[in-house]
């Protein structure tokens, strides 16, 4: 004879019954262990765990239209293609500092200096001319 007694076997209807009780709030666990001659409440969680309405809780359950899955997807298309144009527009940023960085040493001039003297004489002149 084994060490571990008798195996209990329940109906899934049954235990459907103990569930429903339990949600209702018409029992506590340990209520219906008492009620039904159930033998551990681990069995009883297992059934709330399988069976019950709350282990839907902590799921997350999208529902979506069909316009809705195609706007999204290309959302996601522009998205893909915004970060890849700031991507190029980054690296051609880098590569024209590097250019100036060159050139400065090269000619030993002040470019971006230089670049906004000229920029600025030319707005004043325009602004004279204007007066």
């Amino acid at each position: 004879m084994s060490g571990r007694g008798i195996t209990y076997k329940y109906s899934t209807a049954f235990k459907q019954k103990v569930i429903s009780e339990i949600e209702s709030g018409k029992l506590t666990i340990a209520e219906a262990r008492k009620i039904y001659d159930i033998k551990s409440s681990p069995t009883i969680y297992e059934w709330l765990r399988k069976y019950g309405k709350n282990h839907l809780i902590k799921k997350v359950v999208r529902v979506e239209m069909r316009d809705e899955k195609d706007k999204l997807k290309e959302l996601e298309r522009q998205k893909r293609e915004l970060e890849s144009a700031l991507a190029q527009s980054h690296l051609k940023n880098l590569c024209l500092e590097a250019l100036i960085e060159c050139v400065e040493e090269r000619y030993e001039v002040d470019v971006k200096k230089t670049f906004g003297q000229k920029a600025q004489k030319k707005s004043s002149s325009k602004s004279k001319k204007r007066s």
